[in-house]
């Protein structure tokens, strides 16, 4: 073979294996820093999985708010109006968190079944609810309740 030849084969090959490197690396990442979501009666179902981050959404139940006095611990139940999910979360809640409202929780499901949440997302005003939300309120045959106007 030509000594040119055989350079410019050389320096193929490298530039494939590169790019292959390169590639695998970014899908590597990407796996990792995925977050799918769940409704709650996918995750009372057993399909989501447990130790793997998530996000689950549905709207707050009326009454199920639990706050512990002395910490910033707070417990919740999520519902798709077919099945309720409790979510667990230390922190501060957002100002726009309210019960009867859409929300989505960002954490892991313990061997309870219940969704420890380090991340909650409440919608930022009454006609906004996260796409899933909805899409999952829909799949369910309910649809979200109207907000009551003020005023």
């Amino acid at each position: 073979m030509n000594p040119l030849r055989k350079k410019r084969l050389i320096i193929i090959l490298a530039i494939l294996v590169g790019v292959g490197a390169a590639v695998g690396l970014a899908l590597s990442a990407l796996q990792q820093n995925i977050n799918l979501f769940y409704t709650p009666t996918q995750i009372a179902n057993g399909e989501a999985p447990q130790d793997t981050r998530i996000r689950a959404g549905g709207m707050v139940e009326a009454g199920s708010l639990q706050r512990t006095g002395d910490s910033l611990d707070v417990k919740f139940n999520v519902t798709d109006f077919n099945k309720t999910v409790t979510i667990s979360y230390r922190g501060i809640l957002p100002d726009l968190f309210r019960e009867g409202q859409g929300i989505v929780a960002l954490g892991k499901i313990n061997a309870e079944g219940v969704v420890v949440a380090d991340e909650v997302l409440a919608k930022h005003d009454e006609k906004y609810m996260p796409p899933e939300v909805t899409k999952a309120l829909k799949d369910s045959g309910m649809s979200a309740p109207t907000p009551a106007k003020e005023g």
